[in-house]
C-alpha cells in the first residue's frame, strides 16, 4: 500500500526552480533515503510530501487519514527557557505519563523526563525528537537530516535505533541525509536528488550509477558504504559467529569508515 504518491512534483521559489517534475512513492513500513548536494531541495521535497510547502505544482497523494511523524532538522532551543523534556514531549497535544516514559526508553533514554531541554546532548536531542514523533502512532516517520551534527558512533547508534524502530511498529521512514556517501543499511531505496531525481534503487545499484559517480564520486571513488551490522554481511567467517540480529556487534559500515568532524554535544 503507498502512503505517499508524488508525480511531476514541481516547486518554484520566486522564479527559481527548486525541484522539477519529481516522481515519489513510498509504501507501507518502507524505509527509503534521500540524498543529494546542499540546495538540491531535499528539505523542500519533504515540505511539500507533509504538505508544508504550498508554491506545488504536480499531484500529491496521501493516505486517507494518513499519521505522519516529523523530526525535523536540529531545533535550536533558547537555554533561557527552562523547558523539560516531559514538557516538551506534551508539544502540541498533553500525553499521558506513561506514554511519554514508554516512548523515552523505546528510544534509549528513559527517566530523561525532567531534564531541560537545553542540557542534552545531541545525541539525546535526537532521541527525545524522535520520541515526541512516535508518540502520534505514525504510520511513517519523516526525517530531516536527523544525524546532522553526531559522531560516527552516534551516528550507527541512531541508525541502529531507527531499524529497531521500523521492524517493532512497522513504521515507514524517509529520510533525508545530509551525507552523501553513507546510508543506512536498512534502506530499501535510495533517491539521488539535485533539483530532479538523478538515480533511485536498492544503495548498491544506486552507488554503481554513473549519475551518482558523476555527483558525489569525488574523494570516495563513488562507494556509497553502508552502515551495517555483523549479520548483514554475506561473509562465511561472520555466519559462523552465531550472532544474533540487533546485538550491537560492528558499529558501522566495516570496509568503510567514513570520519566526520564534530562530537555529540
Amino acid at each position: 500500500m503507498q502512503l505517499i504518491t508524488a508525480r511531476g512534483l514541481t516547486v518554484r521559489h520566486g522564479g527559481q526552480v527548486v525541484l522539477a517534475g519529481v516522481d515519489f512513492t513510498i509504501a507501507k513500513g518502507e524505509i527509503v533515503t534521500v540524498v543529494g548536494p546542499n540546495g538540491s531541495g531535499k528539505s523542500t521535497l519533504l515540505k511539500a510530501l507533509i504538505g508544508l510547502e504550498h508554491s506545488v505544482e504536480g499531484q500529491i497523494t496521501r493516505a486517507a487519514g494518513l499519521s505522519i511523524g516529523y523530526v525535523p532538522q536540529r531545533l535550536h532551543m533558547d537555554a533561557r527557557i527552562p523547558m523539560t523534556v516531559r514538557r516538551f514531549l506534551s508539544l502540541p497535544r498533553r500525553v499521558a505519563d506513561a506514554a511519554a516514559e514508554a516512548e523515552l526508553a523505546r528510544t534509549g533514554v528513559a527517566g530523561i523526563g525532567p531534564r531541560p531541554m537545553s542540557a542534552l546532548s545531541g545525541g539525546q536531542f535526537q532521541r527525545v525528537l524522535l520520541a515526541r514523533a512516535l508518540l502520534a502512532r505514525p504510520e511513517i516517520l519523516i526525517l530531516d537530516e536527523p544525524t546532522q551534527g553526531l559522531d560516527q558512533p552516534g551516528v550507527a547508534a541512531f541508525y541502529r535505533l531507527i531499524e529497531e524502530v521500523r521492524a517493532e511498529t512497522g513504521v515507514a521512514v524517509l529520510m533525508v541525509s545530509h551525507d552523501l556517501h553513507v546510508v543506512m543499511s536498512a534502506t530499501d531505496r535510495v533517491i539521488c536528488l539535485n533539483g530532479h531525481v538523478c538515480c533511485e534503487g536498492a544503495p548498491r545499484v544506486v552507488s554503481e550509477a554513473p549519475e551518482y559517480r558523476a555527483l558525489f564520486g569525488l574523494g570516495t571513488g563513488g562507494a556509497l558504504a553502508l552502515y551495517q551490522h555483523v549479520h548483514d554481511h554475506g561473509h562465511d567467517h561472520d555466519q559462523a559467529t552465531g550472532h544474533a540480529p540487533g546485538h550491537g556487534h560492528g558499529h558501522s559500515g566495516h570496509a568503510h569508515h567514513h570520519h566526520h568532524e564534530g562530537t555529540d554535544a
